[in-house]
């Protein structure tokens, strides 16, 4: 049986609204508001340049329930775009963009199959053979039930069996569990290739069967870090083939930088330049954190006395003048043995800190996200917001509490 070969994606978020980015001028704003437009646009133009077999969509193709029409009317060009190929595309909506929704319908081109509310079948010719697709969309913002117990087992094994689903492994805590699964359940139905959604980084969970998540098509905040994009799948009985495609239009990440040695701050300068200009030229446009490294008691004391907002508006000065976007979002330090220079209370506040547990922590924090305005925009109280949360509180800790201060 000859192979097939497909895009798989999921997670767009058109129209994502980039909830927290501050102070960015308005060009450099533009370009993140319009950075999943035109990374879809990207996945366009590549599926018209490879003609693949279809294209499969697995959830989250907008952001909200409301389902921006502006986003809404690019989707609609793509398929359309897509259409004048012949490119048959296969989609499901996951919680982001439910079918309960309210929102101005655009009528999508004969090309596209949507899957409803429940989990149903859809077969497609291809010049490989038939490809049987089994899913099912949202039909409300959430679903905790295990739906994958209501896909059937494949049965005309000699077709490629296809499975959407949009949802999360048991016992991953990384994201909201919604339609939850076990690799054994998805297993035993016996299909050839599980289109996976929800997890916004990129996972091969297992190649045999293959069950993949390509992770969203473009970053929307630094927990979304790296680069993003999609599959392109060549699938035979015999094995899976996964090709990554970058889409990322702006890029969040992380860069440490060595401030080893550094005395002065024309240094530090030249070395930001210097090693995010090289960085820019391979990632292009990024949002980044940068963390200070290796800072010894002087190069720390360089850091420590400037306020934060004065150092981030110097170091994005310095950037303007690289050919790509970088825009610094953060800065953190790291000082070599810094605890020995701590005051007692200092010592004793950090010790406490790291002594700390989840639910410590939503004690300490529970006024802030019982407030009305505020807590909509605050992330969820994990283990890695917590962390985040104590390296920030121990870092102010020891720019302000000095041994003698």
């Amino acid at each position: 049986m000859e192979s097939i070969r497909f895009i798989h994606t999921a997670d767009l978020h058109l129209g994502s609204p980039f909830i927290g980015m501050k102070d960015l001028q308005k060009e450099q704003w533009k370009k993140l508001k319009d950075s999943t437009l035109a990374a879809f646009d990207r996945l366009i133009q590549y599926a018209l340049k490879t003609n693949p077999d279809f294209v499969c969509i697995v959830g989250d193709i907008y952001d909200g329930e409301d389902r921006n029409i502006r986003a809404q009317a690019r989707f609609q060009k793509g398929m359309e775009q897509l259409a004048e190929r012949n490119i048959p595309v296969v989609i499901c909506f996951g919680n982001h963009d439910h079918l309960s929704g309210n929102w101005t319908r655009f009528e999508l081109p004969k090309n596209v199959h949507v899957f409803d509310k429940a989990v149903s079948q859809f077969t497609l010719n291809t010049t490989a053979g038939p490809v049987i697709f089994t899913g099912f969309s949202y039909g409300k913002r959430h679903v905790s039930e295990s739906m994958v117990e209501h896909y059937p087992v494949a049965q005309k094994l000699e077709c490629y069996h296809v499975g959407l689903l949009h949802g999360s492994l048991e016992g991953d805590a990384t994201h909201a569990v919604y339609a939850p699964f076990k690799k054994e359940q998805l297993v035993s139905k016996q299909y050839d290739y599980w289109a996976l959604g929800h997890i916004h980084k990129r996972q091969e969970l297992s190649l045999e069967p293959a069950m993949v998540y390509p992770g969203n098509i473009q970053g929307r905040h630094r927990k979304e870090s790296g680069e993003k994009g999609f599959y392109e799948v060549t699938l035979s009985k015999e094995a899976t083939h996964l090709d990554f495609v970058p889409t990322s239009v702006v890029q969040f990440d992380q860069v440490a930088i060595s401030g080893q040695g550094v005395v002065h701050m024309n240094e530090l300068i030249e070395l930001c330049q210097k090693q995010l200009n090289l960085l820019s030229d391979t990632a292009g446009a990024m949002i980044i954190e940068l963390v200070f490294t290796e800072l010894d008691q002087d190069s720390f004391a360089l850091l420590a006395e400037i306020p934060e907002s004065e150092l981030l508006e110097m170091l994005r000065e310095s950037l303007e003048d690289l050919d790509s976007f970088v825009w610094i979002q953060g800065v953190h330090l790291q000082q070599i043995e810094q605890d020995a220079e701590l005051s007692p209370l200092g010592v004793t506040l950090i010790d406490t800190m790291e002594s700390w547990r989840t639910d410590d922590w939503k004690v300490v924090l529970q006024d802030l996200y019982r407030h009305p305005k505020s807590s909509r925009f605050l992330e969820a109280v994990e283990e890695q917001t917590i962390q985040e949360l104590q390296l920030a509180a121990a870092q102010k800790i020891r720019r302000t509490m000095q041994e003698g201060e």
